[in-house]
């Protein structure tokens, strides 16, 4: 394996990507064109490689411990100051990047990123870990639509869905691993409260988001807006029952519950026009 490829592998470059293509999409569906559009995605890929780097640097020393082969920093592929180097530039340069789209969106973009990293540290293992994915995702599209030519004022029902979506996925995102992140010394809020603490956190939050969603934007609701939230009230009992029957991990609600994220990820970027 390559440096570079090493380098990127520890930015966590699936959720990144997957977030920086959202807003991207966001942006576009905004009215953002050409550089504009441009300079969302290079700030919002900043934004998404610093929280990346700076968690694989600082969880360099946990992961050696427990023998992570998939971890570039553990495996020797990579310096963690090279990664740590790396997280410390790409944070600096989110708001900069954003600087041409005016000072609002370079601001939001900035303290976006801020929450993102002080979830890597100290928030992590503590009972507000779920805090910056409160403020970081509900800031993005605040971002998008700051970074407007008119800089208007985002939303309200777009910024509280997206927060209420990130909530969401921070408690599905550790489902199926709690047992293992405890062993390792992270105690988050969803590992205090636990498995049937987080399965309802997740269901109640990403169906807020998609009652949001469905709701929020003026007008009457559209038919794919009304199915979109009839089929997230459908799968997450669904999924909740396919748990309740199964043995082991919770696969069966986690997968519902991605489900329901991609469906608000879709009603996210086609809810039509945010200002």
């Amino acid at each position: 394996m390559s440096r570079a490829v090493a380098l990127l592998r520890s930015s966590h470059p699936e959720p990144g990507a997957a977030v920086t293509v959202v807003m991207t999409l966001l942006a576009f569906g905004a009215g953002h064109r050409g550089w504009r559009l441009f300079g969302v995605f290079l700030a919002v890929g900043a934004s998404q490689l610093a929280v990346g780097w700076v968690n694989d640097w600082l969880d360099a020393d946990r992961d050696r411990q427990t023998g992570r082969p998939d971890k570039p920093i553990a495996s020797g592929a990579v310096s963690r100051r090279t990664v740590g180097v790396s997280g410390l530039i790409a944070a600096l340069a989110a708001p900069v990047v954003a600087v041409p789209l005016g000072a609002p969106a370079s601001a939001t973009i900035g303290v976006a990123t801020a929450f993102g990293l002080l979830y890597d540290w100290p928030l992590k293992s503590t009972a507000f870990s779920v805090v910056p994915y409160l403020v970081a995702f509900g800031l993005l599209p605040a971002f998008v639509v700051t970074a407007l030519p008119d800089h208007p004022v985002p939303p309200l029902w777009l910024v509280t869905a997206a927060a209420l979506l990130g909530a969401g996925a921070h408690f599905a995102n550790v489902l199926p691993d709690l047992d293992d992140d405890a062993a390792t010394g992270v105690r988050g809020l969803p590992h205090r409260i636990g498995a049937a603490g987080s399965r309802l956190a997740a269901a109640v939050l990403l169906l807020g988001a998609t009652v949001t969603l469905v709701l929020g934007p003026p007008g009457a609701p559209s038919w794919s807006g009304w199915l979109a939230g009839a089929a997230a009230v459908v799968v997450l009992p669904m999924g909740m029952y396919g748990a309740s029957r199964a043995r082991g991990r919770p696969v069966a609600l986690f997968r519902a519950v991605i489900v329901v994220a991609l469906i608000d990820v879709l009603l996210l970027i086609f809810s039509g026009p945010v200002v």
